[in-house]
C-alpha cells in the first residue's frame, strides 16, 4: 500500500538557470551543482544536465575515483567501455549506475545514425562516503523496460530511477532495484495534463533539488506555492531542521511538464574535488593523482590501455 506519512510540503529556496558550455571533446553540457551559484550540496557533486553531444564530440578515455556517477539516457544512444574489459550500449530511457571506487578509467562515445537525435541525457556526480571511497569499481545497468514506474494519477508517470516513489492504491509503494553505497533517490516525473499535483516523498534531513527538463512547474503547497519554473532550471528545495518536511508538491503548469527530483544524505565529510578524483582529504587527492600516474593503488594497467570507442575520435 501506499505511504501513510502526513504530507507536508517542501518549498522551494533558490533557483538557477543550468546554462549551456563546452566539455569533454565538443560535447555542450547544462551545469547548475557544482557552479559559484550552487556549490557545497553534499552529497552532489557537478551536475551535468545534458550532455547533447554532436557528431565528432564525445568524453574519451579519463579515470575517475572516489564518487559515483549516474547516466540516465534521454535520447539517441551512448556507448561505454572502460580498462577493465566492461562494455556497454546505453539506449533512450536507459540508466547506468556507475560505482568508480579505487579507481576506474573509461570512455563514453555517442552514436550517430541517420535520421536520429544526438545522444542527449542527464548525469549526476554523487560522492561516496569516506568508508566506501576506495572498493572496487562497480555498475548496476538498468534498460527502460526495467525501470519501474508509479502512475500516482493517470496524468503523471513517475520513472524511479533510484529511491521509492508512491504509485496508485494498486501499484502502493514502488521500489528501484538500484542500490547506491550512500542515501540517493532520483525520480523522472513526467505530466501529461496541465493543473496536476502530485505529491513526490522525500527522507526527512535529505537534500534535495529539482530539475526541469521541459515546460513549467509550481513547487509547494496550495498556501505557499513557488512561482513558475521554467526548463532548464535547478531548484533547491527547503530543508527544515524540525524535520517536519516529507516530500514537495508539484503541479504542472504547461501540459509538458517533465522535471526530475533528486534527494541526497547529507554527509559529514569535506569534499575534496579535483577533476574526475573526489576525497575527502589533500592527502587523498594527492595519492589518487599517485596512484593513476605510477598506475597503482585501482589503477593498473591504465596507460597500456586505450579504448576502442574513443580511438573513434583520433
Amino acid at each position: 500500500m501506499a505511504s501513510t506519512v502526513a504530507r507536508v510540503s517542501r518549498t522551494a529556496v533558490k533557483s538557477v538557470l543550468a546554462r549551456e558550455q563546452s566539455e569533454g571533446a565538443g560535447a555542450t553540457v547544462r551545469r547548475s551543482i557544482g557552479t559559484p551559484q550552487l556549490r557545497n550540496f553534499t552529497p552532489f557533486l557537478p551536475f551535468n544536465r545534458g550532455f547533447r553531444v554532436a557528431e565528432g564530440a564525445g568524453f574519451p578515455d579519463h579515470p575517475h575515483r572516489g564518487m559515483t556517477t549516474m547516466t540516465y539516457l534521454l535520447e539517441g544512444e551512448f556507448e561505454h567501455e572502460d580498462f577493465l574489459g566492461n562494455r556497454g550500449l546505453l539506449k533512450p530511457g536507459d540508466l547506468q549506475w556507475m560505482i568508480a571506487g579505487k579507481g576506474i578509467v573509461h570512455a563514453e562515445m555517442p552514436i550517430h545514425k541517420k535520421g536520429q537525435a544526438d545522444p542527449f541525457g542527464l548525469q549526476l556526480w554523487i560522492d561516496l562516503p569516506k568508508e566506501h571511497k576506495m572498493v572496487d569499481p562497480s555498475y548496476q545497468e538498468l534498460s527502460s523496460e526495467a525501470i519501474p514506474s508509479a502512475n500516482p494519477l493517470p496524468s503523471v508517470q513517475i520513472k524511479v530511477i533510484c529511491g521509492e516513489a508512491d504509485g496508485n492504491e494498486t501499484q502502493g509503494v514502488v521500489s528501484s532495484p538500484v542500490r547506491p553505497l550512500g542515501g540517493c533517490w532520483f525520480a523522472d516525473v513526467v505530466f501529461s495534463e496541465a493543473g496536476s499535483t502530485v505529491f513526490h516523498r522525500i527522507p526527512k534531513g535529505w537534500n534535495a533539488f529539482i530539475y526541469t527538463l521541459s515546460g513549467e512547474v509550481q513547487l509547494g503547497s496550495a498556501t505557499s506555492p513557488s512561482g513558475p519554473i521554467k526548463a532548464f532550471h535547478t531548484t533547491i528545495l527547503s530543508n527544515d531542521p524540525s524535520g517536519n518536511e516529507t516530500g514537495i508538491q508539484i503541479t504542472s503548469v504547461t501540459p509538458d511538464a517533465r522535471l526530475v527530483v533528486v534527494a541526497g544524505e547529507p554527509l559529514d565529510q569535506e569534499i575534496v574535488q579535483h577533476g574526475p578524483f573526489v576525497m575527502d582529504s589533500v592527502p587523498g587527492i594527492r595519492k589518487a593523482f599517485d596512484d593513476y600516474s605510477r598506475a597503482t593503488g585501482g589503477f593498473e594497467g591504465a596507460h597500456d590501455w586505450k579504448s576502442e570507442i574513443g580511438a573513434k575520435m583520433m
